[in-house]
């Protein structure tokens, strides 16, 4: 009798440890409303250790994000696409994603699929806000299957709407969630940065192509630690006048010397 007492008495243990199935799939809620698998999803792209800006101004937008940092491994090749978070999807359309690099990279092979597939259909290019409202989709279908998780990833689409001639600027987040933004950042500091855009933009949100640049430059340097060897940085940039999206990788500084330019820097 006092055995199975005992036993019963383990497995009431047992179950009491097992986390409840709203926590352990994508296809159940939580009795607070929330799938937790997708929060788990959002909170994980801060676990890459960097921070990316984005910055839309009058006639340009500009994203930028740090580098993710190589293993201590001296024979791996930094310079390998395998560390790069920047992806050109079509000559105008440009993508930052921000949080694993595998599943931004698969990300990216997806949406230059889409955006060829739009461009031989219909004769011209995908307008950026189609191409997040595409990616949108297909993040938001992953939290619906059970065979499937969601991508660890924040998507950052960039270009310039050929009807309307203006930048655009929009994310996809895990859940799918499609926005528009003036300016925004994601990652491991992004509300400091955020906070910083808020601040710096308030009297002025029209800003040329050189102050959109050194706006997204300065959030990013806010956030950034004091490192006497500074940090590599991805810059992306489109603008109205020359709608190809350009990447140039260059090492920034908490603080700049006196009279350097706020992208003067290694690299290119």
């Amino acid at each position: 009798m006092s055995g199975r007492v005992g036993e019963s008495s383990s497995r009431r243990r047992r179950t009491a440890a097992k986390p409840p199935r709203c926590d352990r799939s994508i296809t159940v809620f939580s009795p607070e409303g929330r799938v937790f698998q997708v929060d788990y999803a959002r909170n994980s792209v801060k676990l890459e250790g960097i921070t990316s800006v984005a910055v839309r101004g009058a006639d340009s937008v500009c994203v930028i994000t740090q580098r993710t940092k190589a293993p201590a491994d001296p024979l791996l090749d930094t310079a390998d696409p395998a560390f790069m978070h920047l992806f050109q999807i079509t000559e105008r359309l440009g993508m930052l994603a921000t949080g694993m690099p595998a599943d931004g990279r698969a990300l990216a092979q997806q949406a230059r699929n889409e955006a060829a597939g739009f461009r031989h259909k219909w004769g011209y290019e995908m307008p950026p806000k189609m191409l997040a409202q595409w990616l949108g989709d297909r993040a938001q279908v992953r939290t619906q299957h059970a065979g499937m998780r969601p991508y660890r990833v924040v998507a950052t689409v960039v270009g310039i709407d050929e009807e309307k001639g203006t930048p655009d600027l929009f994310t996809c987040d895990p859940a799918g969630q499609v926005l528009g933004h003036k300016a925004t950042s994601v990652g491991l500091k992004d509300q400091e940065a955020i906070e910083f855009l808020e601040e710096a933009m308030a009297a002025n949100s029209s800003l040329s192509f050189q102050e959109t640049m050194e706006m997204a430059v300065s959030a990013l340097r806010h956030v950034l630690e004091d490192n006497s060897q500074g940090h590599d940085i991805e810059v992306g940039v489109v603008r109205k006048n020359y709608p190809i999206f350009r990447t140039v990788l260059r090492r920034i500084y908490k603080n700049p010397l006196a009279g350097q330019s706020i992208l003067d820097g290694e690299g290119q």
